[in-house]
């Protein structure tokens, strides 16, 4: 029994220095990218869902918890969720995508950008990004709401970052080659 609580002691404590290892390092990408700090809060509460959902598998493990009523359970709980998922497949995808889009994406909030999607292209202002899209404010002063998963998907060019056209350097022209 102590070594049970010992043991549960010290997952508690790794979870708790790991959740907030993990909120440090989300808030130094996020400052570095530049992006707004709600993203790093959004993003950070994926990591510790997952965290969190590893720790409680590991306590049951240690607390001798029967596999296969835990097993019972848990695949119970994956087939309704992944029913629930497949009902609403964006929203997984979403936060996949927003997830990405911290990590990699080039735009953040006040960039001018332009999707190009055919003949629905959006442009204006990035307003905020979250976990399921992106809002942007168009020229005639509307929010449009752009989903995670079809931003990363569409080319997105960054308006405000257009470099000027290269002007192109007048060649002389070139004599004649020797015929053989």
């Amino acid at each position: 029994m102590l070594s049970e609580m010992l043991l549960s002691l010290l997952l508690i404590v790794i979870y708790l220095v790991l959740t907030y290892s993990v909120a440090r390092v989300l808030e130094s990408v996020g400052r570095s990218k530049q992006a707004a700090p709600m993203r790093a809060v959004y993003i950070s509460k994926v990591f510790n869902f997952l965290i969190a959902t590893f720790a409680v598998i590991l306590l049951s493990l240690v607390w001798g918890v029967d596999y296969g009523s835990v097993f019972v359970l848990a695949s119970s709980v994956l087939a309704v969720i992944g029913v629930a998922l497949f009902a609403q497949w964006s929203i997984l995808s979403n936060i996949t995508a927003s997830i990405v889009i911290f990590f990699a994406y080039p735009s953040k909030i006040g960039d001018r950008i332009r999707i190009v999607d055919g003949d629905n292209s959006i442009e204006g202002e990035i307003v905020n990004i979250n976990l399921f899209q992106v809002l942007i404010r168009n020229s005639d002063n509307n929010l449009v709401n752009y989903p995670n998963n079809l931003i990363i998907q569409k080319p997105v060019i960054r308006l405000d970052h257009i470099p000027a056209p290269v002007e192109k350097e007048k060649t002389e022209e070139a004599e004649p080659l020797p015929s053989a």
